[in-house]
């Protein structure tokens, strides 16, 4: 009911703003600001100076490492000519210098080979740099927003500070379940017939996908109970691995958007940066907090319904 009444706006502030119900990017714009002004279930856009920063950061740091990744593999091709055998796949400044230093250049190309392969040693240095300066930099301004994700095993300051750029403000998820869609571990009916089944969805926002990814993985390395539970639960063979590690992500997408939420109610109730104790089975103060996994598809448009109070960010 809501899109037709939208649509029916749309489509009468174009005819009397312009006279005609032609379609232009200039008219398309000015009929959606007259539409959008007349709905009420829109939600005010509020800039949020911190996530602002803390986006700028993370794009920056993203950056560096992918220069990082690909300063690598031209640092590994020159060893692969210079050194027998070529270097391992771990390879950090430290390691390559010692490489380097351990050939004897007697030919010219060598030599050359062994020039590059310093300068190259010496712009790894320099990223590594630059990096470690951002995660301190990031740190220090994710504990300043008094989120408690970095509290979740597997969620460092890199992925806590994605889910807060990213998922901007939490209450627009009305439950878990649209939180999930939007994020992409929601899995897909593909029933045919009687027989049921889901398969993995490719769609949703994959810088979070990726950070839940991390964070199963990471969960799973360190042999967390709960984890590992509800892993072996969906793994029961090797064709399972992707349904076993979606059902993960799905159950860790609900703990991420409790704990999201919760921030959010601490904020309103204490200010920005407070914190308070919290007696519900929601709370996100350990490492795996009680919830219920859902690991069923997100059924029918997104609905409108009541939410707390909470101030709307960005």
């Amino acid at each position: 009911m809501t899109q037709i009444t939208y649509t029916e706006n749309l489509t009468s502030s174009r005819v009397y703003a312009t006279g005609n119900a032609r379609k232009t990017d200039d008219t398309d714009a000015h009929a959606i600001a007259l539409a959008g002004v007349r709905v009420d279930q829109l939600r005010p856009v509020v800039p949020d100076e911190t996530r602002t920063v803390l986006r700028i950061l993370s794009d920056r740091r993203r950056a560096l490492a992918t220069d990082r990744t690909r300063t690598v593999a031209q640092l590994h091709h020159l060893l692969s000519e210079l050194i027998p055998g070529g270097a391992p796949t771990r390879l950090s400044a430290t390691r390559a210098t010692a490489l380097v230093q351990s050939v004897r250049a007697r030919t010219a190309s060598q030599k050359m080979l062994k020039r590059m392969a310093r300068e190259l040693i010496d712009d790894i240095r320099r990223i590594d740099q630059r990096k470690h300066a951002l995660d301190l930099e990031i740190t220090e301004l994710v504990d300043t927003t008094g989120t408690r994700l970095m509290e979740l095993c597997g969620i460092g300051p890199l992925g806590a500070a994605s889910l807060l750029v990213e998922v901007g403000d939490i209450t627009r998820f009305p439950t878990k379940a649209h939180f999930a869609s939007w994020n992409g571990t929601a899995p897909i009916d593909a029933s045919s017939g009687a027989h049921t089944r889901h398969r993995l969805s490719r769609a949703g926002n994959r810088r979070i996908n990726s950070v839940l990814h991390t964070m199963g993985q990471t969960q799973r390395r360190l042999k967390i109970p709960e984890a590992l539970k509800c892993y072996n639960q969906h793994h029961h063979g090797t064709h399972d691995e992707l349904k076993a590690m979606r059902a993960l992500k799905r159950r860790l997408s609900d703990i991420i958007y409790r704990t999201m939420i919760n921030d959010a109610l601490d904020t309103t109730r204490t200010g920005p940066g407070g914190h308070q104790d919290h007696d519900s089975h929601s709370s996100a103060a350990g490492s795996q907090p009680h919830t219920d996994s859902s690991d069923k598809p997100l059924h029918g448009p997104a609905t409108n319904q009541p939410k707390p109070p909470l101030k709307h960010a960005s």
